[in-house]
């Protein structure tokens, strides 16, 4: 029996998306879901760009600008923080206003902070006028948060690990591509009004692409039960405890990279440029990977034993800097980099698989357990993806103190360090770890049913 085809009304809606049955997918899912993913990659890689810009702007301000290191940090801070909190609005903004609609909106929005910061990016301009604009720049963070709602619901459930993570792995390069672009300018001689210049038109062609090539799922409806149930569900915020320590980790270091190899090891911009790209650059390149392995092996024990690795990047970087050994301190930051990459893939391919093994636990099956699943999942994914952002905030706020209690960042490092033990702790107890013996033996097999789906996802 040949199965169904896409159905279409006006506004590129697709009516009928059923990327679960094989058939379906074989015949004409796949080949649109990855149209989507390409474009939507396109958006929130320039929305990252964006959002980071400030990161790189910074490296130009000189004395010149009259702002202190604390200064630089508040002023990163700020902006990873609007980045956060916009993310859940974003997330169901695909609900309201459809996947590819919601992108050329979104895409759009970017004229706002990069224009703005062309006209203000000079010296003589104020602080407050600097924080201004930087919060403008967040917006850029919110990409993220509806690009992967929308990609999540393109794709089935045994795909979601890779393309989440290729999704939101190109967006993530983002990062990088901005600072490597920043570093050529640096290098010829421009200012920052070139870096913005470059990217302006790119913006519009992040628009105009999605305008052009993407599609609207007619079964996103927007449901704001979804994000209530989502919002009272234990597992939402756990993982958003877990995806701190990833993301939180992977943003956070983007934006203080830089800053600290100049304050902590008295590099020149030009310097700290040459240095800062490689780790939010691999880091994104293996997040796909991080999902890849997670489907393959389950997320929560590739996130387990990540956090391992993370803990001890950490505790090596802390000995690194207090030695002032340059080299071993951009290796191992490095390492560390790609270790909260593989861990953003392994954490965010755990969240749908979570709420599908929920979907059976609660006695549901086939279609009812798909649509469970996809329902909450989408729905906890701007919240878990907003409060991991918060971590960045966290991140660069620990640096800020670090530096102005002790003049280097071993203080920071000793608090990640901590808390990358406490979520292998959580990842542990909480989804890799067997029921206790002492339970009546038809709970300790129910239990055990549920643990061990927990210990795939």
């Amino acid at each position: 029996m040949t199965p169904p085809a896409p159905t279409r009304r006006s506004g590129r809606w697709i009516e009928h998306w059923d990327p679960e049955d094989e058939g379906f997918w074989q015949a004409t899912g796949e080949r649109i879901a990855r149209r989507n993913l390409w474009f939507s990659v396109l958006s929130e890689h320039i929305g990252f760009s964006v959002w980071t810009l400030w990161s790189v702007l910074v490296l130009f301000m000189g004395p010149e600008y009259g702002l202190t290191p604390a200064d630089k940090f508040l002023l990163t801070s700020v902006v990873t923080l609007v980045g956060a909190v916009v993310r859940v609005p974003y997330t169901f903004a695909v609900a309201v206003f459809g996947g590819r609609n919601w992108t050329i909106i979104s895409a759009s929005l970017l004229l706002v902070p990069t224009v703005a910061a062309f006209a203000v990016m000079e010296p003589g301009t104020s602080y407050s006028t600097f924080l201004l604009v930087g919060l403008l720049a967040g917006i850029g963070g919110g990409n993220f948060a509806s690009s992967m709602t929308n990609i999540n619901a393109f794709f089935p459930l045994r795909r979601k690990g890779w393309a989440l993570g290729l999704n939101a792995g190109g967006g993530n390069i983002g990062v990088p591509v901005i600072q490597l672009t920043a570093l050529a300018v640096i290098g010829a001689g421009g200012g920052p009004r070139v870096l913005l210049g470059i990217y302006i038109p790119l913006v519009v062609v992040a628009a105009v692409m999605a305008a052009v090539f993407m599609d609207n799922l007619a079964s996103v409806k927007n449901d704001t039960g979804a994000a209530k149930d989502a919002a009272r569900d234990a597992h939402t915020w756990i993982m958003a405890v877990l995806y701190i320590g990833t993301f939180g980790s992977f943003i956070g270091y983007s934006f203080a990279f830089g800053q600290v190899l100049t304050n902590g090891f008295g590099r020149t911009p030009l310097q700290a440029a040459y240095l800062t790209f490689i780790g939010p650059l691999l880091g994104s390149l293996v997040r796909p990977l991080g999902g890849r392995l997670a489907d393959r092996y389950g997320g929560a024990r590739i996130t387990l034993w990540n956090y391992v690795g993370m803990a001890a990047a950490t505790a090596v970087l802390v000995v690194a800097g207090m030695r002032k050994s340059l080299p071993l301190f951009v290796c191992v930051f490095v390492v560390l980099f790609m270790l909260s990459g593989l861990g953003n893939g392994s954490t965010f391919k755990m969240i749908p698989g979570i709420f599908q093994a929920k979907a059976l636990a609660k006695g549901l099956e086939g279609e009812a357990a798909v649509a469970y699943g996809r329902r909450l999942s989408g729905a906890s994914m701007g919240l878990i993806g907003a409060v991991g952002a918060l971590g960045g905030v966290g991140i660069n706020l620990a640096f800020r103190q670090s530096f102005l209690s002790y003049g280097s960042g071993t203080g920071a490092f000793l608090a990640f360090l901590a808390y990358y033990g406490v979520c292998f702790v959580v990842t542990w107890a909480v989804y890799l770890r067997r029921p206790a013996g002492q339970v009546p033996a038809t709970a300790v097999a129910a239990q055990e049913k549920t643990q061990l789906s927990y210990a795939e996802v």
